[in-house]
């Protein structure tokens, strides 16, 4: 008994065809002509081979998910000037940089097209890092590290410059048409965003030593600001100069109002009695103006000025305090405490005014300095911004048709050209004999294992379902 190595009836028929006898010379067959007629012979079955590689390629190519494209171009940067000094120290200083960045800048910077430095910040770690950050990339590459996500993303970009024209495209590729195009944007913004950050024009540092200055400029404002006022409202200081023009006035009008009232009190007591009602009321009338007089006043200069220096208010001293409580009623410092507050006054008012002024001259250098920061810090330009793409990139669908008929057509080639390989060595070859006998023991282990499965099988399908007895008591 023979067993057969295939089951194809046409295959079946080449290996049965008669060999030439042993020891007899063979006739050429590995001539052009023959293998093409052998070929012709079995079109049938190379046929059969293309139809099969055609449907595999046509169901994989299906099942291969789209892939959609988009592109942004660039304009070529501007030779020259601090921004392309500025990425030269960019790529040679960033720690996320691509290696090797800072001695391509300096071959690049001032002989070459400056559009490669574009193309390594492009590559650099720290934009691969924002955008897998940006757009969660490790979910959507199903990995787990920031490297593999890096090597996905790097996989799925192209970059490239035209050397004529040193326009950089940026070409991504993605499954979702959406996240393709948003990354195709996201990169030009990341490349301005490390532009900005790197930058080391002048504009740049003097923008930074103005915004620290600004900081500690703004801390001296408030704490000058928060002594100023303190001392105001403990001493109730507003405006010393008009509070004390103010008080002047005030203390003349009393002084020629108690005068007025003393004549007119001389005048009665020449005519009335002391207990008079008229002259009663008058004096009362002169001791309250001397009173409010004196009060304006306020207490001696040697007394106010030792409390001036102990920060306390003369009105407060244990000294100085009316036993009526009288001098609970100003509320204004008195005439002699004016002068000695208004040293400290001016001189609070004074620095509180000075910071006020640097900190105003500061911000206003802090948006110039900004604005020239902005003039030479190098920004990519957009030339066609990426759009959302209308048709897919991969897979090309009729290609694959195409290869998988060509690979089927080959494969059946080369099954009828092996066969006819075959049967052109000699029966007694100690290689064919040992590989028959490989292939007919396979053959049979396959055989016994086909009909153990379906001896298991046909058992399993024949026994009788199991009785229940509740059933069959219900379908009776």
């Amino acid at each position: 008994m023979r067993y057969s190595v295939t089951s194809d009836p046409e295959l079946e028929q080449l290996m049965d065809q008669p060999q030439e006898p042993a020891g007899q010379p063979a006739e050429p067959t590995h001539t052009p002509l023959v293998l093409a007629r052998l070929l012709w012979d079995q079109r049938a079955y190379i046929l059969r081979w293309c139809v099969r590689g055609l449907i595999i390629a046509t169901v994989m190519a299906i099942l291969v998910p789209n892939r959609y494209d988009a592109t942004t171009r660039l304009m070529p940067p501007e030779s020259g000037g601090s921004g392309m000094a500025m990425i030269s120290a960019l790529m040679g200083s960033k720690g996320g940089g691509a290696p090797g960045l800072s001695s391509l800048a300096s071959d690049l910077l001032g002989t070459k097209s400056s559009g490669a430095l574009y193309m390594e910040a492009l590559r650099s770690r720290t934009v691969q890092d924002r955008l897998v950050n940006r757009f969660d990339l490790r979910k959507v590459y199903w990995v787990r590290y920031m490297e593999d996500a890096r090597q996905y993303l790097d996989g799925n970009t192209s970059i490239s410059e035209d050397h004529k024209s040193g326009v950089i495209t940026i070409s991504v590729s993605d499954r979702n048409r959406q996240r393709s195009t948003a990354l195709a944007q996201a990169y030009v913004e990341e490349l301005n965003h490390l532009l900005s950050e790197v930058s080391t024009s002048s504009a740049r540092r003097e923008r930074i030593f103005i915004e620290n200055r600004l900081v500690t400029v703004k801390e001296d404002v408030h704490r000058a600001a928060e002594e100023f006022s303190q001392f105001a409202s403990q001493n109730t200081t507003l405006d010393v100069p008009s509070q004390t023009r103010a008080m002047v006035d005030a203390g003349a009008d009393l002084q020629g109002n108690l005068m007025a009232a003393q004549s007119e009190l001389e005048g009665l007591e020449q005519i009335y009695t002391s207990s008079n009602v008229r002259v009663r009321s008058l004096r009362a009338r002169v001791d309250e103006l001397r009173r409010q007089l004196s009060n304006m006043a306020g207490p001696k200069p040697s007394a106010t000025a030792a409390l001036a220096a102990q920060g306390t208010p003369a009105d407060q001293a244990p000294g100085n305090q009316n036993p009526n409580n009288q001098a609970s009623d100003m509320i204004y410092p008195s005439i002699r405490k004016l002068p000695l507050l208004a040293v400290r006054w001016a001189e609070l008012y004074q620095q509180a005014k000075v910071q006020e002024t640097v900190y105003q001259l500061l911000t206003q250098e802090y948006e110039l300095a900004k604005i020239q920061e902005a003039k030479e810090t190098p920004t990519a330009k957009v030339m066609d911004p990426a759009t959302l793409p209308e048709r897919k990139a991969f897979p090309p669908r009729v290609i694959f048709a195409i290869l998988g008929a060509l690979l089927g057509f080959l494969a059946g080639s080369a099954v009828v050209l092996g066969f006819a390989f075959w049967h052109s060595i000699e029966p007694d070859d100690p290689a064919k004999a040992f590989t028959l006998e490989v292939l007919r023991t396979q053959k049979a282990w396959l055989i016994r294992m086909r009909q153990k499965y379906r001896a298991r099988f046909h058992r399993s399908s024949s026994t009788p379902p199991l009785h229940h007895p509740e059933r069959s008591g219900a379908d009776d």
